[in-house]
């Protein structure tokens, strides 16, 4: 397991070959779910040009989701938008806004994607831990939530 400072460096070094976009996207998402073993679900969001959902894609590793297309006015990852910052949820069953994915998770994190003053993206986060995430994870995802922001399609 790398520390996050060396996740970054990771992420960093194969940014600067300039990959493809989704080559990006997919190399991050592994990355952080290989190097951060409480990352059991780990996902990339895209905000749908009409700004009111968010779509799912391919970029995620981890157990199947039905919820590939959500609204933003729904679930963490919509209040992650509406509110504009990172959401920890320490225990997702105390939580109403959370849309069950798996009977598994127990604490989610979703940290927007900006490009300057607009959310094109978030990162989402699941774990099968309770309380799994705490202020490393938060400065972790959103140091890489500023490096993906440049891949992502703008919304507009």
């Amino acid at each position: 397991m790398k520390t996050p400072m060396e996740v970054l460096q990771a992420i960093d070094a194969f940014l600067a070959r300039r990959p493809e976009p989704a080559e990006a996207l997919q190399f991050v998402i592994d990355t952080l779910h290989r190097e951060r073993p409480h990352y059991h679900w780990v996902g990339i969001y895209l905000l749908e040009p009409d700004g009111a959902h968010l779509r799912l894609h391919d970029y995620y590793v981890g157990r199947p989701t039905p919820h590939t297309r959500i609204p933003v006015t729904e679930g963490i990852c919509g209040a992650a938008v509406r509110e504009g910052q990172t959401i920890v949820v320490p225990d997702v069953s105390q939580d109403p806004r959370y849309l069950a994915c798996s009977l598994e998770t127990r604490s989610e994190i979703v940290v927007p994607i900006w490009r300057g003053n607009r959310i094109v993206g978030e990162i989402d986060v699941d774990s099968d831990d309770l309380a799994a995430f705490g202020e490393e994870d938060r400065q972790l995802l959103e140091a890489v939530a500023e490096r993906l922001a440049p891949w992502l399609p703008p919304t507009e």
